[in-house]
């Protein structure tokens, strides 16, 4: 039987999902035994453990949850002036935003977001047979600029991802509220924050646009700083009427009851958060320290990640560091080439990357292809 000629046009074009190498991948490929992971945006600290206690402590796994989650989904909105009504969970915030697409966005519609961004963005605006419209980046963050200028009567949403993943850059400010205040009342308004806790105190906060423009939906998730990426726990805050609408699509009982006890212990654990953060900061002024000495183009970072210029193609400085034992990303599979997309690790970490990268670059800019 021909599947593929069963499957929805929409679905014939698009590719899985590609999540960077695992450890153990990396150890069968060159027989490593020790592995540095610095490719997926996790927490190097490892999980919160109030969060890990509240797992533990999970006896009635043989239920299911209370699929509405009230006491959570107030813990998570009211810091932000929001309700329970303006709030939804998911399965990790990917959940969220597929629940958006199936929900407002169909064929014949247009979805403007930036080039390169995080790779569901387009994939679900092809599946629900509409058409991305990708406007590329300029000087590694969104052009929003050019991202109006795109609008169309056709266009039924627009995607910000601030931080941008792979660039790792965010929008200014003000340059966002006002193209926030020319969109128009007729299209939506999507900013994945991801990385939200990870930014710099005078960011964009995607909340103030829930409360004060109509059509606007923020995403956040506990897979980054607060360690829980196995978990797969995500929310978003809306209005009302688009969260009621999203949850006619929502998968009843997606939120785990182990996952709602430690995303609700997470949000206590200031002690984790904090050390998280300060290491991260450190750890990002370390790094950018090093690449300046090293010569190496890096775009400014505002998050828990950094995108790097190499002197050669991508996949091929992913490949030698691979060797060494470091995972990283390789951007020729991000749409950001030349570039490798390094998260931000442990401190002894850090320089571990650092020198295997003095180790390897004599050889790269023998080389080099690419002006570096």
């Amino acid at each position: 039987m021909d599947y593929v000629s069963l499957a929805r046009p929409p679905v014939r074009q698009l590719h899985p999902y590609s999540a960077g190498t695992t450890i153990d991948q990396a150890k069968r490929r060159f027989d490593l035994d020790r592995v540095i992971k610095l490719s997926s945006n996790e927490n190097p600290r490892g999980s919160s453990p109030k969060a890990l206690a509240a797992m533990a402590a999970v006896t009635d796994a043989h239920l299911y949850a209370d699929d509405d989650h009230p006491a959570l989904r107030a813990r998570l909105s009211e810091p932000y002036g929001l309700r329970i009504e303006n709030t939804i969970l998911g399965h990790g915030s990917n959940e969220i935003l597929l629940m958006f697409f199936l929900t407002f966005v169909g064929a014949g519609d247009e979805v403007v977001m930036a080039d390169p961004t995080f790779s569901l963005f387009p994939a679900d605006t092809i599946v629900t047979g509409a058409t991305p419209v990708r406007v590329p980046l300029r000087d590694g963050a969104h052009d929003l600029d050019a991202m109006f200028a795109a609008v169309t009567p056709r266009t039924k949403a627009v995607i910000i991802c601030d931080p941008n993943n792979p660039s790792a850059t965010c929008v200014e400010p003000e340059a966002f509220a006002q193209f926030a205040s020319l969109l128009p009342a007729n299209v939506l308004l999507f900013i994945d924050q991801a990385y939200r806790e990870y930014m710099p105190a005078a960011s964009v906060e995607g909340t103030d646009y829930v409360k004060s423009r109509r059509g606007t939906i923020v995403t956040r998730t506990m897979s980054k700083l607060y360690g829980l990426a196995a978990v797969r726990f995500g929310y978003g805050f809306a209005d009302q009427g688009m969260i009621d609408l999203m949850q006619r699509v929502r998968v009843p009982f997606n939120v785990s009851s182990p996952a709602a006890h430690a995303a609700m212990a997470a949000l206590g654990d200031d002690e984790f958060r904090t050390a998280t953060i300060a290491m991260n900061d450190e750890g990002k002024a370390y790094l950018e320290a090093a690449f300046r000495r090293l010569d190496m183009f890096a775009y400014p970072s505002a998050a828990n990640f950094i995108a790097v210029r190499v002197p050669v193609a991508a996949e091929a400085a992913y490949t030698d560091l691979l060797r060494r034992g470091i995972v990283v990303r390789s951007g020729d599979k991000l749409g950001l080439p030349n570039f490798l997309r390094i998260t931000i690790g442990l401190p002894a970490e850090n320089r571990e990357l650092v020198a295997a990268l003095e180790a390897e670059l004599p050889a790269w800019r023998e080389r080099a292809p690419v002006p570096a």
